[in-house]
């Protein structure tokens, strides 16, 4: 049977893509390299979507509380740690919204604000992979296990919309030929410079 934690890390390595993508930005923007604002704004939209409302929500809204009725502690335990990184993550993705304005970057807001959110959420997938993932494992039963995928379904339906999942994915799809092609092709007129 799947468990809630393989539905919740599949989404990590889709974030861990996207934090890829927005780590590529924020260096093309420091490096004064021409960098499209509305791609910088699509990512923060996925972030804010998926990232937050889709994947932070479940665990929020689903997770976490199933784990405290099992023991593991909010305050002062592995759960207030996960939400103040949520939280702080939340205001990162604000600060990379608001370093944007009449289609121009404030650089140096834009690139704090993405190079923190970047080093705090990959911390964040590790602890949650190694530590509260598997205690999620140990501790709740099959039959919560089967409830908790299906209020995340119900939650991907009726909080975030029908089909906007696989929309987002698009959208990361696009940035990624986007970005990791133009890494590439400059990758190999590099070489052939040589």
């Amino acid at each position: 049977m799947k468990k809630a934690s393989e539905d919740l890390i599949h989404e990590h390595e889709t974030i861990l893509t996207a934090l890829d993508l927005i780590e590529r930005m924020y260096e093309r923007v420091q490096q004064g390299r021409e960098t499209d604002v509305k791609d910088i704004e699509d990512m923060i939209g996925f972030l804010r979507l998926f990232a937050d409302k889709c994947h932070h929500g479940k665990e929020e809204m689903f997770l976490f509380p199933a784990l405290e009725v099992t023991g593991v502690k909010n305050q002062g335990g592995p759960i207030g740690v996960m939400l103040e990184q949520h939280r702080r993550g939340r205001e990162l993705i604000k600060q990379m919204h608001d370093s944007i304005a009449n289609n121009t970057i404030n650089k140096k807001s834009f690139i704090e604000a993405a190079s923190s959110y970047v080093t705090l959420l990959r911390m964040h997938i590790e602890k949650e992979n190694t530590y509260l993932f598997p205690m999620c494992d140990d501790r709740l039963s099959q039959s919560k296990q089967k409830e908790l995928l299906e209020s995340f379904q119900k939650l991907e339906e009726e909080v975030i919309g029908h089909g906007v999942h696989e929309e987002l994915h698009h959208l990361l799809n696009r940035l990624k030929k986007k970005f990791f092609q133009t890494i590439k092709t400059f990758m190999t007129s590099e070489l052939t410079l040589r």
